[in-house]
């Protein structure tokens, strides 16, 4: 009886970890955390000189967080079609970004040797690029599913 508690306990912390999404308004939240930093890293790229790469990685980490604000956060209508369009959605990003994270450096090496004749070095993703990309795939197909329900 005591490892039937046990286990009961485990399935209900699990779920509730599955089942965390935040309140619909922090998706106004992530958007504005998202165009302030994307504004950010126009200002850093066009207005401020020196050398400020300390700039460049906050304002990369906080456009991660501010789409991981907008993925996490709920519907104005939240039910169990909605929640299967997002766990899809979120798969289809997985899935989609493993790919990418494989195929792209030797697309991107071969567009260097392409544009640049001489030997151009090969080079792996930045962990930036990504989870960008994934979580641009997962925001997209998430709203398309969503729209052609």
């Amino acid at each position: 009886m005591n490892t039937e508690k046990i286990i009961n306990c485990e399935r209900k912390r699990f779920q509730k970890f599955i089942k965390f999404r935040l309140p619909h308004r922090f998706m106004a939240v992530g958007l504005t955390i998202v165009v302030l930093a994307i504004l950010g890293m126009l200002v850093h790229a066009f207005a401020l000189e020196g050398d400020m790469d300390w700039l460049k990685q906050l304002l990369k980490k906080i456009l991660l967080v501010g789409m991981l604000i907008m993925s996490l956060s709920k519907d104005k209508v939240e039910d169990e079609m909605t929640i299967s369009l997002r766990a899809q959605s979120y798969a289809i990003a997985f899935v989609v970004g493993v790919v990418y994270a494989l195929v792209m450096p030797y697309v991107e090496y071969g567009v260097s040797n392409l544009v640049h004749s001489g030997g151009e070095a090969f080079k792996d993703l930045g962990d930036f690029q990504v989870l960008l990309f994934m979580l641009m795939i997962q925001l997209m197909f998430y709203h398309n599913l969503k729209r052609y329900r």
